[in-house]
């Protein structure tokens, strides 16, 4: 079977990688957003990850007549009714110079919720991480997928591995936060890595199938 070419809708090299690795043993060639010319990033206006994933799959499907892959994933903090919720990726942008590097947004992300929750004791700090998955061509979503992972935030951001808001997401059953996980052991158990591993089950259905 000739490898299917899927576009994964992202310029985050961590989601990138993420992504092929959970779904390398399926006859896909990914392809990155960096790897294309330049094609206009699409507004994610909506209110909800199903609806933001949706849209940036059958954007990018249209414009590069290729099957695409697109996530809308991030944080939800009770304490703060949900927030950042669907603009966790953008959370503290208006603080970051125009076009600053990922890692610079995501440290002043990881601030911005650390003074939001100056006032919150360890117990009610918690969060969940929220990924959802859309599989589109360029006329219609194919496949969708959903998951979390339940935690809380830490008082201190914690260990170098992963990116966003990793450094700051406490798993109380392991006693580490995402960012102290092996890359491995971060797949097994995240909101991406469980949603992923949905999508490759149909998806390698599909394939069979060549729908």
């Amino acid at each position: 079977m000739q490898p299917r070419r899927i576009v994964l809708a992202t310029r985050n090299a961590g989601k990138f990688r993420e992504i092929r690795a959970l779904l390398g043993d399926l006859p896909v060639e990914l392809v990155g957003l960096e790897d294309l010319p330049e094609i206009p990033e699409p507004r994610e206006s909506h209110s909800t990850f199903a609806e933001n994933a949706c849209a940036k799959a059958l954007h990018y499907a249209a414009a590069t007549g290729q099957w695409c892959l697109a996530d809308d994933s991030g944080l939800e903090v009770d304490a703060l009714d949900g927030r950042p919720g669907v603009t966790s990726a953008r959370y503290a942008a208006d603080s970051c110079p125009p076009g600053a590097e990922r890692d610079i947004v995501d440290r002043a992300n990881n601030v911005r919720l650390l003074e939001e929750l100056n006032d919150i004791p360890e117990p009610a700090r918690t969060a969940r991480f929220v990924c959802h998955l859309a599989l589109a061509d360029p006329h219609r979503v194919l496949i969708e997928a959903f998951d979390t992972i339940e935690g809380q935030i830490a008082m201190q951001p914690r260990g170098s591995n992963g990116f966003g808001y990793d450094p700051l997401f406490y798993l109380p059953a392991r006693g580490r936060t995402t960012a102290e996980l092996s890359a491995e052991d971060k797949n097994a158990i995240s909101h991406r890595g469980k949603a992923v591993r949905h999508m490759a089950g149909v998806l390698r259905r599909s394939l069979s199938d060549r729908i």
